[in-house]
């Protein structure tokens, strides 16, 4: 039944609350790797872990989440959740070894990957049909909003205090988001009773998806098919995914109902969510290597830039919800996101040495409209034909296809930027050479610079070498970073006639279970 007055309001700030939780600490950690792996006597590749974990956790519990919802009851998965997100956010920060912050970081991500879709049903509850585009468009702007602001409460928390706080600061806000839920959000009925579980489709589901997020995420670091590891993945993903596709086409109570498939908006929503994913964090996962890496930005500093970009999605979701509720076709305003996408792309394809924070303003915020103008509007369109369970059944999977977009293009941007780099350093190395006009003047003054300094002729010669060495590969860097920003922009663009093969519908009904 739907909520009026203060009482609307306050369920609407518990279930973003709640949620947030989960979508700030996909990035929070991120800035903060380097003084674990400080604190804990961990190598680069072994604190890895600690985002990985979660991740894979979190992507194989999304696509199961509208049947644990019906099953154990909306409002009661949703209260566990954040509490098992409390208790183990407490148990990252008190971890002593890495081991122990691993295994809890995957014990969160299961319990993350139960705040969104409960989060979103009981907005759809809350709200009456008429006012939730603007419930869909608040909700939202979490997805876009967290993930982008996450590096900056990192870096700032890591700055002033020390890593475990990034994981403690959820206990005030989960402790808060627990009593609000028990004060004001009415229990749901639990819609399965007397239907039998399926513990095999479940199996399937963990190895299937467990295998291919660790292959996405591990592929890189493994130098992907030269690694046996990464081959039984490889291979362990594709069986296991055909198996649990084959068992949940046939059981008579699957744990995702892939006969909803049939909803032609829907399979190409799962494209377009797929794509959504995949520009966003790859964008968000460039940025600040380019800024630290090349720039010499400091985490804060890099999360500072990517504030105001947030503050923009804001702003613009509560628009983008009266749009779509005046009924502005979602087609026309997502093919709006992926062209100011590209512009974003394009402008930091154009970056350089010199760029500074100035040169980023405009870019983020051109960025941060743009995500705002996809990121309703795509969910609506591919769950505008779905009713009842499907409607749960159909978030899961389309929560599920972003987060899976995104390992994708974190994966594909790794790999590429790995070819560009070679490419670029081979071309580029051309121009330091005894025979290169320009090559021996800056050589010779670089030498002189340094035997001005007291040093011998040899050792000026070998340190003039490694100065230009490290100027060629800067540039070699800018440039591998500028070709996977244009990548990502023209990936977009090539996305646009997808949105046109789904129907086209006025007013339509904005599913508030849509993250």
């Amino acid at each position: 039944m739907a909520e009026t007055g203060a009482r609307k309001w306050i369920i609407t700030i518990t279930v973003i609350l709640a949620a947030l939780l989960e979508l700030i600490d996909t990035t929070i950690v991120n800035v903060s790797l380097p003084d674990i792996m400080g604190n804990l006597g961990a190598t680069l590749d072994e604190v890895g872990w600690v985002v990985t974990g979660y991740t894979v956790a979190n992507v194989i519990v999304l696509p199961m989440s509208g049947w644990l919802g019906n099953k154990f009851g909306r409002k009661n998965y949703f209260l566990f959740s954040i509490i098992a997100f409390v208790i183990t956010s407490f148990f990252c920060g008190h971890a002593h070894t890495l081991q122990e912050l691993i295994i809890f970081r995957i014990l969160q991500g299961f319990a993350g990957g139960g705040l969104l879709s409960p989060a979103q049903a009981i907005l759809l509850e809350t709200w009456p049909r008429e006012e939730m585009g603007m419930a869909t468009a608040l909700f939202g702007l979490g997805a876009v909003f967290g993930p982008t602001v996450g590096p900056t409460i990192g870096g700032y928390i890591t700055n002033h205090l020390s890593w475990p706080w990034i994981f403690y600061v959820n206990i005030p806000v989960g402790a808060i988001a627990v009593f609000l839920v028990l004060t004001f959000i009415n229990p749901s009925p639990k819609s399965s009773k007397g239907e039998k579980i399926d513990y095999w489709g479940i199996l399937f589901l963990l190895v299937a998806v467990g295998s291919l997020q660790l292959f996405l995420e591990r592929g890189q670091t493994e130098d992907w098919f030269h690694s046996t590891l990464i081959c039984v993945l490889g291979v362990s993903a594709a069986v296991f995914l055909l198996a649990f596709i084959w068992r949940e086409l046939n059981v008579e109570y699957p744990i995702v109902n892939f006969k909803i498939m049939r909803h032609r908006s829907f399979t190409i929503g799962m494209f377009t969510s797929f794509m959504l994913g995949f520009a966003m964090y790859v964008s968000v996962f460039v940025f600040p290597v380019f800024c630290q890496s090349l720039l010499g930005f400091t985490a804060l500093q890099t999360g500072e830039i990517l504030f105001p970009g947030g503050i923009a999605t804001i702003l613009m979701m509560p628009f983008i919800g009266t749009m779509l509720k005046r009924g502005v076709p979602a087609q026309f305003l997502s093919t709006g996101g992926m062209l100011l996408f590209f512009v974003f792309s394009y402008l930091m394809a154009n970056s350089n040495l010199q760029s500074g924070t100035g040169n980023f303003f405009w870019p983020l915020i051109i960025r941060g409209i743009g995500m705002s103008l996809l990121f309703v509007p795509l969910t609506t369109l591919a769950v505008q034909d779905l009713h009842g369970k499907e409607m749960g059944q159909g978030t899961g999977l389309n929560n599920m296809m972003r987060q899976l977009g995104g390992s994708f293009g974190i994966a594909i941007s790794t790999v590429m930027l790995t070819h560009r780099i070679a490419l670029h350093r081979n071309n580029l190395v051309n121009y330091i050479s005894n025979y290169h006009d320009a090559s021996v003047t800056r050589q010779s003054m670089i030498i002189n610079q340094f035997m001005a300094k007291g040093y011998s002729f040899g050792e000026a010669k070998q340190m003039a070498y490694a100065a230009l060495d490290g100027t060629m590969m800067k540039q070699v860097l800018l440039l591998s970073y500028n070709d996977i920003y244009m990548f990502v922009g023209i990936f977009m663009l090539c996305c646009i006639p997808f949105l046109y093969l789904q129907k086209f519908k006025k007013n339509v009904a904005l599913p508030a279970d849509a993250h």
